[in-house]
């Protein structure tokens, strides 16, 4: 069977199997839940072949993070946030995902070349996370949901199930 035939035209068959070649799971690890610009931010570290993601860098990462945080109750922050700093095959990516009003989120995301933090800037209009970065994000849902909004006890204790609920491994 030609699969090429039952396909619609926008489908780039060749670039979609050269994606999937070089496909490869990275390493996803907590790093902690810190303060931060009046935030719970819980923060990981995702890395390509290759590269590292080091305490320094996570400092670099929590000072932008919280430059951006700080203006978070005009977008309806609800004080938890989770930052991943992602150090990419082609470059660094910085992503700031907020809990705000409504059952909603606020994502900023921050890019730019390998080991130079102080050259992140927001990322383009339209750009959204990585499958590796999506992978993340997808637990912290789940994790929000079940320990924050749909525990039980108080807010402390469903807080801190939440800092500890974290996802560790490899990611696809």
């Amino acid at each position: 069977m030609d699969h090429h035939q039952n396909l619609p035209a926008a489908v780039d068959t060749e670039a979609l199997l050269a994606l999937a070649d070089s496909h490869h799971a990275r390493p996803a690890r907590p790093l902690g839940t810190r303060d931060t610009a009046g935030h719970l931010v819980k923060v990981y570290a995702i890395q390509a072949p290759g590269r590292t993601v080091s305490e320094q860098d996570a400092e670099a990462a929590l000072r932008i993070a919280g430059a951006h945080l700080e203006l978070g109750r005009l977008r309806g922050t609800l004080g938890l946030a989770v930052l991943i700093v992602h150090a990419g095959g082609d470059g660094d990516y910085l992503l700031v995902h907020t809990w705000i009003e409504g059952d909603m989120s606020d994502l900023a995301i921050f890019a730019g070349p390998k080991g130079k933090p102080d050259a992140l800037r927001p990322g383009r209009a339209g750009l959204t996370p990585c499958v590796w970065e999506a992978a993340v994000l997808a637990h912290e849902r789940d994790a929000f949901s079940r320990q924050v909004l749909d525990g039980t006890g108080p807010l402390t204790e469903r807080l801190a199930a939440w800092s500890t609920d974290t996802l560790e491994g490899d990611v696809r």
